[in-house]
């Protein structure tokens, strides 16, 4: 291993997330003893100092649109960044650079933050680093969980997604085809008329542990996709006209264990395919107990092992883009 400096080096990144309903500000630590390896993978010594998170919550039974999101992170990122400095008992002084969510998520608040980032970023006369969402999830994952070299399945309400690390990129096995599995779970819990807090994915989940009676629901997978829309109307459709049939508690129970039966396929299918012995969860959905405990179960028959976060880390936060933004800052990379 070669390096670039053999003196000790630090990186303290500040991260600013907010590409949809959760504004997260977080500051983490990078710490090379060695100095920054230029041949090997980074793997540095990761301090958190600071993950803190505010989340906007429209009324139950109903979503949440872009204008009215990005007006809420516009009135709570400032108060959401003194409360993380204080946190990280650290000014602005000391910070090597400002990571920012740069997307995949919705425009307006994506734009709102990006706003602040650069506005900060001149203020303060430091280094500006954009992070793809998704390579947040995975870096922050990776970095709690210890995961070596796993399929990543990244489940949330913008995405779903079976990937696996190649060649120095991430690159997707498989994916949905329509909407995403949070996408399908919010839109049913609007259905029922269920609180958005914290959750509503979170929310089914509860529900779905007191459902005893499984219906047969659409199973759409494609290879090495899957679909959720069809699924989503079948579903809606027993909700509405059947209700005296169907009590939510099974339907919950019915979807969650016909959707997460279709991710496990996916993932495992990815895992013989790479000949892969783990499987790593991100995402918000990725919080679910019972998707962990259907991977698991799958991971165990092929003497794997499935790797998690809690809800500190799954759900959307600012430190999973400074995890990332400091990585890429360490290999020169910055947003122009």
């Amino acid at each position: 291993m070669t390096t670039a400096n053999s003196k000790p080096k630090t990186i303290i990144a500040l991260g600013l997330e907010g590409s949809a309903n959760k504004l997260g500000v977080g500051i983490v630590k990078h710490v090379y003893p060695a100095g920054i390896p230029t041949d090997t993978e980074l793997q540095p010594e990761m301090i958190e100092l600071a993950n803190v998170r505010d989340t906007y919550n429209p009324p139950a039974g109903e979503g949440f649109l872009p204008r009215d999101v990005a007006a809420h992170h516009r009135a709570t990122i400032i108060e959401l960044l003194n409360q993380a400095l204080a946190d990280a008992k650290i000014t602005h002084q000391e910070l090597d650079c400002i990571c920012y969510t740069k997307g995949p998520g919705m425009g307006a608040p994506l734009q709102a933050v990006a706003l602040v980032a650069r506005t900060l970023s001149q203020l303060w006369d430091l280094p500006l680093v954009g992070v793809n969402h998704c390579v947040g999830h995975i870096e922050m994952g990776r970095a709690i969980t210890g995961a070596d070299n796993p399929i990543v399945l990244y489940v949330s309400g913008g995405n779903t997604q079976v990937i696996a690390y190649s060649q120095q990129t991430y690159r997707i096995f498989g994916e949905t085809l329509d909407i995403a599995i949070g996408n399908c779970l919010d839109r049913f819990a609007r259905v029922l008329k269920l609180p958005n807090d914290p959750s509503p994915g979170y929310n089914i989940e509860q529900y779905a542990k007191r459902g005893s009676k499984y219906i047969e629901l659409p199973y759409t997978v494609k290879g090495m996709d899957v679909s959720f829309s069809g699924i989503l109307s079948f579903i809606e459709q027993l909700a509405k006209t059947k209700a005296d049939q169907y009590t939510p508690e099974d339907l919950c129970y019915s979807l969650q264990e016909t959707m997460f039966a279709m991710l496990v396929e996916i993932t495992e299918r990815a895992m013989a395919h790479i000949g892969s012995t783990e499987v790593l969860v991100v995402g918000g959905v990725g919080c679910n107990v019972r998707l962990q405990e259907m991977m698991g179960q799958m991971a165990i028959e092929r003497n794997g092992k499935v790797f998690a976060t809690d809800m500190r880390y799954c759900i959307d936060n600012g430190i999973m883009i400074a995890q990332a933004g400091a990585l890429a800052f360490a290999r020169g990379f910055t947003t122009p």
